[in-house]
């Protein structure tokens, strides 16, 4: 079984790493403004009385 310089697994690492950390990223800021958009609406609309969520999962 062939074995991997040091170098190659620290690039390997690094690799890895920035693409968690980028996917972590774009999911939470995703997430968050569709999140600060319906926030805003429920601060708008908070005079009505009545307002029921309809979850859709």
């Amino acid at each position: 079984m062939p074995q991997m310089a040091p170098i190659n697994w620290l690039s390997l690492f690094f690799v890895m790493s920035t693409t968690f950390l980028m996917f972590n990223l774009l999911n939470y800021f995703s997430f968050s403004l569709n999140m600060s958009k319906t926030n805003n609406n429920y601060i708008i609309n908070k005079n009505e009385k009545n307002k029921s969520f309809n979850w859709k999962w």
